[in-house]
């Protein structure tokens, strides 16, 4: 029972970290252009 109360606050707030980075790649757009950069890849420069 020990165990439980120990993990349960680390794994609640692993939770909230992974979170809180989502966000934060979010609002710094990182995820603004995505179909960019798979396309880029097809682009012959020679």
């Amino acid at each position: 029972m020990t165990g439980i109360s120990i993990l349960i606050p680390i794994a609640l707030s692993l939770g909230l970290l992974g979170l809180a980075a989502f966000f934060w790649a979010l609002r710094d757009g990182q995820f603004d252009d995505a179909d960019g950069a798979a396309a880029r890849i097809l682009i012959d420069e020679e």
